[in-house]
């Protein structure tokens, strides 16, 4: 009941803001950004001002108000792949104190982080599929990205309205892993964290990785590519790159095994099926034509902390629940895990060969029917 009466008052603060041209006031949080004369670019964070005008639920909001939330320094920047070739651009930006450095802090309810996202949700015009996601995922999963809908004004131009997204990253509110230092390169330390991602190569902290030793499926031209998220490209030690590399072929390896589906040794060793059910459940319900082969995370904690590979934090939904006019098409029917590589084998990113063998395990399949039953009786009941 929770999920749907927060998005009952999602689209309640749509339906009263879309209308508007002349920007001046909003019942939505006012995010205002000055760049002071400088231009924001990909990739290289931009100095800026930031201030956040939130007077409370139910309470109206304009531009000359005093700031409430935030009023300090960030660095700003571009962020995404397709989308930056969008008339309304998404950015990222980091609140940063007076001498530049990183600052942590609590944004319109969020916990305390430094790095940010604004989804700019322009190839989704209800603005509602990101949010809604997120906001569902954040009820069964250990953890979602968090969202706010915003007005954002830039340098006195009105944007539009923004979801104000947490990045995703390491922390204790966010992926809750441990830290990797460049010294942690043997023994439990060694063993994680790390967050691991299938996406394009383009975008935030992307480009370097492995390919599989496996090809996606039978004959496939394509090949699926891993990359490095945490630790950066940039820090990660060589001793870090081959243990992450090693534990992702052996999974694989298992999963590629005779006896893959023994509860022992086979991919569960390696694998949490429990996230694993749930990064389902959430792709499919969504009908999301990017699951499983493009902005898909996974992360793994130190092997005293438990050390299997646990799938998300979900990621971008801006084409689920029928936004989409290519391959799976706005079809309600059928299964992305198993039927995008039928209806889009040209794609450069298709599907991995592991998904349609989780399937195939009688006992991983049973586990997620009950977890899909119980989620409609509970979670789910009302919004499905």
């Amino acid at each position: 009941m929770r999920v749907l009466a927060s998005f009952i008052f999602l689209v309640f603060v749509y339906n009263q803001t879309s209308g508007q041209v002349d920007f001046k006031k909003s019942n939505l949080p006012i995010i205002i950004i000055n760049t002071n004369g400088n231009e924001i670019y990909d990739d290289v964070k931009t100095s800026a001002d930031l201030k956040i005008i939130y007077n409370g639920l139910g309470i109206e909001n304009d531009i000359t108000d005093v700031p409430t939330e935030y009023n300090g320094k960030i660095g700003i920047e571009y962020r995404g792949s397709s989308s930056l070739g969008f008339p309304k651009f998404p950015y990222g930006f980091e609140t940063r104190d007076e001498t530049g450095e990183d600052n942590s802090v609590s944004l319109l309810g969020i916990p305390k982080e430094s790095d940010w996202t604004l989804n700019a949700s322009y190839n989704d015009k209800s603005l509602m599929r990101d949010g809604l996601a997120y906001i569902l995922a954040g009820d069964i999963m250990d953890y979602a990205p968090r969202v706010r809908y915003s007005e954002v004004m830039i340098n006195d131009e009105y944007q539009g309205i923004y979801l104000l997204v947490e990045k995703i990253k390491r922390d204790k509110n966010r992926v809750d892993i441990a830290k990797l230092e460049p010294t942690d390169n043997d023994g439990d330390a060694l063993t994680g964290g790390y967050i691991i991602k299938l996406d394009k190569e383009t975008g935030s902290n992307s480009g370097q990785g492995w390919i599989s030793p496996f090809k996606p499926y039978t004959n496939a031209w394509q090949n699926t590519f891993f990359q490095f998220d945490y630790p950066k490209a940039s820090l990660i030690t060589q001793a870090q790159k081959d243990y992450i590399i090693n534990f992702m072929n052996k999974a694989e390896t298992s999963l590629k095994s005779s006896n893959y589906k023994d509860p022992i040794n086979g991919y569960r060793k390696y694998m949490d099926v429990e996230s694993l059910i749930d990064f389902i459940i959430i792709n499919e319900l969504t009908k999301n034509p990017d699951a499983y082969r493009l902005s898909t995370f996974m992360h793994k904690n130190r092997d005293s902390e438990g050390g299997k590979l646990k799938f998300g934090p979900v990621w971008d939904f801006n084409l689920g629940f029928g936004n989409v006019d290519y391959c799976t098409q706005g079809n309600p029917e059928g299964l992305v895990i198993l039927n995008f590589n039928d209806v889009c084998s040209d794609d450069y990113w298709v599907i991995h060969f592991w998904w349609k063998k989780f399937l195939e395990d009688e006992a991983f399949y049973s586990q997620l029917k009950m977890r899909w039953k119980t989620l409609r009786q509970k979670n789910f009941l009302k919004i499905v």
